[in-house]
């Protein structure tokens, strides 16, 4: 198959579906790449790297639309787009069908297969297509580089000769990838941060990245808007508005806010009102992810940066992923190559849209001319249920008298015949080996005690480093080996012999693991 992108039409996009190394992926998978001239540019990817990969390289996305049979592109297909797309030919990018009904409609008049990679189910197996997750990553992390380039002050906190700094404090709304990946950076760079979620199974996640969850006091109802698979619902009129004055209770402290909450098909909550942006200090900053969705602050304006009245910082750019397009591109196009290459399980180069695959089901919007939106639930969940165990049942106090009575009886029938057989031993060997048999037996027996002992209650994980300990001591076996080879006995003689060669074998294979394990640790 002939896989293409385009040129991103829609301002300010900077991103490209295809980078030079994956596309020399796609074509270890059997199929031929090609990319409208100038593309990459924005993304930091020439016309020349892309020669130099192998990819045909086309002057205009007209061409490009007749001359390829799968299409890859970052943003949403324009109208004038899809109607460049020939009848029975795959379109692969984010679509967003539930808020797209013309651009679907289109899309099925003109018999174009649609893949949303914002429809990716988030299963085990498609994490490595999860394109939402690898924007959202990225812009969590530019969320909060912005915020500093707009804050005055440092996200640590400094004492120096002219006076001490306090540290900023950083509030996260919203746990998701976004949130996470805005805490993860704003813990690093020092800040104290604060972070909220509906859900309460991420406030563990919350705490293990440094970062205090704000525990929202609301009864048996606790955070009351976690959903099946991960993803938040709308809350309670109740719930939400202990949610806002939680968040008002903090707004005087709070110098950055980062906003993430999003609901799936639905306008962005709105969680940071105008009159907590009026409670902030000057030179604050609202940096709002959901901004294309409506905002979750009430002053956000879309595609903007304004200040409030009282000299607020309020961001609502639509394009953080964009502006690290290089990192941006390098993973977009990473999850189209995977996405590709489960539609080609032979790797001879021959697309198969197998609608009975889970990640291939769920992601696919349109097909053959049919709606196929929404997809079935996936027969694989990303959680699996789990089976209640049932507490055993305590036994009665006379039943475990009875097995205590057992295992002792048990435990005295064993050391009563071992006994028996120790003596059975000493009166054979006193009667028939000679004087000094007895002293070597002796020695014999607290060795095996004292080493069972000293081995036995060393950590596993300190064996290996044990290998020199034991050399030293198959050293020892040796020295006295060689001093009873040239005893007058020959049992004694060949038991020497025998310890010898052991010795000898457990000293050498001792140092060559010591030698490989050293080599471990040695720089190429």
């Amino acid at each position: 198959m002939r896989i293409g992108t385009p040129r991103e039409i829609c301002a300010d996009e900077a991103r490209v579906a295809m980078t030079p190394d994956s596309a020399a992926h796609l074509q270890k998978l059997g199929h031929t790449c090609l990319i409208e001239s100038g593309a990459g540019l924005l993304a930091g990817f020439t016309d020349e790297a892309y020669r130099d990969a192998g990819v045909e390289i086309v002057e205009s996305a007209t061409e490009l639309f007749r001359s390829a049979d799968v299409i890859a592109k970052v943003r949403p297909p324009e109208l004038i787009e899809i109607d460049s797309i020939d009848a029975g030919k795959t379109m692969i990018s984010f679509f967003y069908p539930a808020q797209n009904d013309v651009l679907l409609a289109r899309a099925i008049d003109r018999g174009v297969n649609v893949i949303a990679m914002d429809m990716v189910p988030r299963i085990s197996r498609a994490q490595k297509m999860d394109a939402l997750s690898s924007m959202a990553n990225i812009a969590g992390y530019r969320a909060v580089i912005e915020a500093g380039s707009n804050f005055g002050r440092f996200f640590t906190g400094q004492v120096t000769a002219a006076g001490k700094v306090p540290p900023a404090k950083v509030l996260v709304i919203g746990a998701g990838v976004a949130g996470l990946a805005a805490i993860g950076t704003a813990t690093s760079l020092g800040a104290i941060t604060y972070a909220f979620d509906v859900r309460p199974e991420v406030a563990e996640q919350i705490e293990s990245m440094g970062a205090e969850f704000v525990f929202l006091d609301f009864g048996d109802q606790q955070q009351d808007g976690a959903a099946s698979g991960g993803y938040a619902t709308p809350s309670s009129p109740e719930f939400r508005q202990k949610q806002l004055d939680t968040f008002r209770s903090l707004t005087p402290e709070i110098d950055i806010v980062i906003t993430t909450a999003l609901i799936s098909g639905r306008d962005a909550p709105k969680l940071w009102l105008a009159d907590m942006v009026a409670m902030m200090k000057p030179g604050s900053v609202v940096v709002d992810l959901a901004a294309e969705r409506g905002g979750n602050c009430e002053l956000t304006v879309e595609g903007t940066r304004i200040v409030s009245g009282n000299g607020v910082i309020v961001i609502g750019y639509t394009d953080f992923p964009s502006r690290m397009a290089t990192q941006s591109s390098t993973l977009y196009a990473t999850n189209i190559r995977h996405m590709l290459a489960d539609l080609t399980p032979a790797r001879d180069g021959i697309l198969v849209h197998n609608m009975e695959d889970d990640v291939i089901r769920g992601a696919t919007v349109a097909f053959e001319s049919a709606v196929t939106f929404p997809p079935p639930p996936p027969k694989v969940q990303a959680i699996a249920v789990q089976k209640v165990k049932q507490k055993p049942k305590e036994p009665s106090r006379e039943e475990r008298r009875q097995r205590e009575a057992a295992a002792f009886r048990a435990q005295t029938r064993s050391q009563v015949a071992l006994l028996a057989f120790a003596t059975l031993l000493l009166l054979v060997a006193g009667a028939y080996a000679p004087a000094s048999f007895m002293n070597h037996l002796i020695v014999f027996a607290l060795s095996c005690f004292i080493g069972f002992q000293v081995i036995w209650n060393v950590s596993h994980a300190l064996h290996t480093p044990l290998m020199a300990v034991t050399n030293a001591v198959s050293g020892i076996v040796i020295l006295g080996a060689l001093l009873q080879i040239g005893s007058a006995s020959i049992p004694v003689t060949i038991l020497a012999s025998i310890a010898v060669l052991i010795s000898t074998i457990n000293i050498v294979g001792g140092f060559f693991v010591t030698r490989r394990m050293l080599a471990m640790f040695q720089k190429s």
